[in-house]
C-alpha cells in the first residue's frame, strides 16, 4: 500500500498522519495503524497494556463511586482505562474509530462489561449528547492537528451529561506558535475552549516527562 513507509514507529505515525492531511481525513490513519500492528501492540506507541499512569492516580486519588453511572471514553485504543474505569463501577461505553482497535480490545476483555462500539468523534450519533455522567479524554486531541481542535473540543463536550464530569489528560505546550506532531500539544487557550462549551474547570495536575520534564502533560477535571 506504501512502498515508501519508513521502518521505525515514530517516522510511520508522522507518515500516515501527513497522510491523513492529504486526504482531508485528520483521523484515517489510526485504523491504518492499528490494522498494520497485525496485533503487536509494540507497534502502536500508545499502547501500554496498563491504564494511563496520570488516570490510574486520578482514580486511586478520587476513588469515584460508579454506582452503574454512565462513562464514556473517548478513542479508547486498547481498553486498559476503560477497564480501569469499569472496576468503579461505572456502567462504561468505550468507543474507536478504529475496528481493528475495538476488534482487539473485545478479544482482551471477552468477559468485560464494557461495551466496545466503532464510532467517529468527528460524527457522533446526537442521541449521545448530554448523555454521560462521566466522559474521559485521554491524548485523543493532541493526536489531531490544530485545525480540528474547536470541532473536536466541542464534539467532547457535548457528550457530558448536565451536572457531569469531564477529565482530559493531553500534553500542554507553553506557546500558541504552531508545534511539529504529532502529537500536537495544546495551549492553554485551547484547553479553555472546553468552558466556551459550558464546561468549567475544577481541578487539575501537571506532570513533567523526560529530560530536564522538557515535556509537560494537564489534566484537568471540568464539571458541567
Amino acid at each position: 500500500m506504501f512502498e515508501q513507509l519508513p521502518t521505525t514507529i515514530r517516522e510511520k505515525v508522522n507518515f500516515l498522519a501527513t497522510e491523513s492531511l492529504k486526504r482531508s481525513n485528520p483521523s484515517w490513519w489510526f485504523e491504518v495503524l492499528y490494522n498494520e500492528a497485525k496485533n503487536d501492540p509494540n507497534q502502536i506507541p500508545w499502547a501500554k497494556m496498563q491504564p494511563h499512569p496520570y488516570f490510574q492516580d486520578w482514580l486511586d486519588k478520587k476513588m469515584p463511586s460508579g454506582n452503574h453511572h454512565s462513562a464514556l471514553v473517548v478513542g479508547c485504543g486498547l481498553g486498559d482505562d476503560a477497564e480501569a474505569l469499569a472496576k468503579f463501577g461505572f456502567k462504561v461505553t468505550a468507543f474507536d474509530i478504529s475496528s481493528t482497535a475495538i476488534n482487539w480490545c473485545k478479544k482482551r476483555f471477552p468477559d468485560s462489561p464494557v461495551k466496545y462500539v466503532v464510532a467517529d468523534l468527528f460524527n457522533l450519533d446526537s442521541s449521545w449528547h448530554n448523555q454521560f455522567d462521566f466522559v474521559y479524554e485521554c491524548r485523543n486531541i493532541q493526536a489531531l492537528p490544530l485545525e480540528v481542535r474547536s470541532e473536536i473540543i466541542e464534539s467532547i463536550a457535548k457528550l457530558v451529561a448536565i451536572n457531569g464530569n469531564l477529565l482530559v489528560i493531553n500534553r500542554l505546550r507553553d506557546t500558541e506558535e504552531k508545534p511539529e506532531g504529532p502529537p500536537w500539544p495544546l495551549s492553554l487557550p485551547e484547553f479553555h475552549l472546553f468552558q466556551q462549551f459550558g464546561l468549567t474547570p475544577i481541578n487539575s495536575a501537571t506532570f513533567g516527562e523526560g529530560e530536564n520534564n522538557q515535556v509537560t502533560t494537564l489534566r484537568i477535571e471540568y464539571r458541567k
